[in-house]
């Protein structure tokens, strides 16, 4: 089993700043890195996959938060709608940052004429990669506790109880879908085969995964 490890927040030079908030800030940072890369190696232009990384960062923190105040907690935030807006408030769900993300891609890829699937293949590379830095944010504050468990990844609790922890597979799925890629990469791949992939990866793993949800 693993230990219990937990980082709500870390100080620097008498600073206080948000573990989960600083990991998934340098997931978003590495995985346009790899994107932008990747877009260089295929012949696309690296400035609209950086442009495309700026709109959709907006765009997926606005969709996740939404997604969290109109499906997990509309009741509270009806009561006390203006923490919708407090950036201190918790409470973001990455199916609206990947709804808020489509909506973003679309837009721009439109307005630009883009080839849009190219496009999405060059994001998508980064992706998995950004994902498992920032679950691991996920990981260290266990805002994803799940059942118990008897299973070696199992993460032993305060209480004595041993669970599965979400935020920790979440990132280890990231980090094994970024190394497939790599080991898939080694020969020539359709248009869209990397998003395709990408997409059945991400639905089978989170739909198995909400079992094991408490």
């Amino acid at each position: 089993m693993i230990p219990f490890i937990s980082a709500q927040t870390y100080h620097i030079f008498g600073l206080t700043f948000q573990t989960w908030g600083t990991l998934v800030a340098l997931g978003f940072v590495v995985a346009t890195w790899i994107a932008i890369r990747r877009a260089k190696q295929n012949g696309l232009d690296p400035n609209h996959v950086f442009e495309l990384a700026f709109w959709i960062f907006l765009a997926s923190f606005i969709g996740s938060r939404l997604f969290h105040v109109f499906v997990y907690e509309p009741h509270y935030y009806l009561a006390h709608p203006w923490e919708v807006v407090d950036p201190r408030k918790p409470g973001f769900a990455i199916f609206g940052g990947f709804i808020g993300a489509a909506i973003a891609f679309f837009w721009y890829a439109r307005r630009h004429a883009l080839n849009w699937i190219q496009y999405a293949d060059a994001l998508i590379w980064g992706l998995p990669w950004g994902c498992g830095i920032g679950r691991l944010g996920c990981f260290l504050i266990h805002d994803h506790p799940g059942t118990l468990t008897h299973f070696v990844l199992g993460v032993k609790y305060p209480d004595g109880s041993v669970r599965h922890d979400l935020g920790l597979y979440l990132s280890l799925i990231g980090f094994a879908t970024g190394g497939l890629f790599l080991y898939l990469n080694r020969k020539q791949r359709a248009p869209g085969f990397w998003f395709g992939i990408y997409m059945m990866i991400e639905g089978v793993t989170r739909f198995s995964l909400d079992f094991l949800r408490i």
